[in-house]
């Protein structure tokens, strides 16, 4: 690589370093989560974080939001929340003249980092108010645009959806999330640790290590990272096979899958390719880099049919399925 060209890849791989030393001050664990929400700020993707309450999934979020000194902002999804809520709305003023105007009321979503907590808690007809902001970068408040502030990301938490008081996410908003992640419940020397920080005289400091201009710099260059055609032909393969009227789709896929991933799967899993390939030190895309990022990339974009919900069938082990198959094994 040109020396400024490794000078630009090693500029990411000690930005997430340093990410995760901070966040490891007051996050235990959760390395593999940390990691992709990484890429996913890279790839200029929004992330859903699932898990049980009580796992950390704000804190996470709220701590990211101080080391790279972005505007946080956080919305409570809750069953009786309306789309003004999150987008705001027209008010009346009124200046020194006695004229009267309408000026906007910013909502939640004008941030830069927004955290949708237990998203699925409130009604599909406000969590539809997100899909602008998400794919656009931009919202409507009575037929005005405004432009959301760059890096935009949402990360959305939600409850598993068997929990009560949940509604599930309409195909068209999952379909937007770059990644669905999955938060794991801490081992017992993990809860251990968890013990030390919140149960004892425990201090710390979380530093700023990065900035929204490091931010959209490192993201210019993923966009530069070149794939070779053999992993482009790999992974669309990889999409087209999690679909069950696919020749190559397997017994299961066809068994249990109502639909399969949308371009937008395509899209995720080469540019969460490149990052991966960004933090190995590497200028090129792997088949391996594809591979890691299959199961966040792909697990949310594969519908299930009925028998799939009755049987309780794992998407990440249909994908699992899937880049076996295309291995040959």
């Amino acid at each position: 690589m040109p020396m400024n060209l490794n000078e630009d890849v090693e500029s990411i791989r000690k930005n997430f370093g340093l990410i995760v030393n901070e966040l490891a001050k007051i996050i235990v664990g959760q390395d593999i989560l940390i990691k992709h929400l990484f890429i996913c700020l890279l790839c200029g993707g929004h992330a859903l974080i699932e898990g049980v309450p009580g796992l950390g999934k704000t804190l996470i979020v709220r701590s990211l939001s101080k080391i790279l000194d972005l505007n946080y902002s956080r919305i409570q999804f809750t069953p009786d929340l309306m789309p003004a809520d999150i987008l705001g709305t027209n008010m009346v003023k009124e200046d020194d003249q006695g004229n009267r105007f309408f000026e906007i009321y910013k909502g939640p979503i004008f941030g830069q980092l927004v955290l949708a907590d237990e998203i699925n808690r409130a009604s599909p007809k406000t969590q539809s108010a997100l899909l602008e902001a998400m794919q656009e970068g931009i919202i409507t408040v009575f037929g005005s645009q405004y432009n959301l502030e760059p890096p935009f990301m949402v990360l959305a938490t939600q409850n598993p959806i068997e929990m009560e008081g949940t509604y599930p996410l309409p195909e068209a908003q999952i379909d937007r999330f770059f990644f669905k992640l999955k938060i794991d419940y801490p081992n017992q020397a993990e809860l251990k640790k968890i013990l030390d920080k919140t149960t004892e005289d425990y201090h710390y400091e979380l530093s700023r290590v990065s900035g929204a201009d490091s931010i959209l710099k490192m993201k210019a260059l993923v966009k530069k990272v070149p794939v070779a055609s053999h992993v482009k032909d790999f992974t669309t393969r990889l999409v087209l096979a999690s679909h069950p009227d696919n020749e190559h789709a397997s017994e299961r896929i066809k068994e249990y899958v109502l639909f399969g991933a949308s371009p937008r799967g395509v899209q995720s899993l080469i540019l969460a390719g490149k990052v991966s390939a960004l933090l190995d030190g590497r200028y090129n895309v792997s088949l391996e880099d594809i591979k890691n990022v299959a199961k966040p990339a792909l697990r949310h974009r594969m519908a299930l049919n009925i028998r799939g919900e009755t049987e309780g069938v794992n998407t990440d082990e249909l994908v699992d399925e899937i880049v076996r198959n295309l291995d040959g094994g």
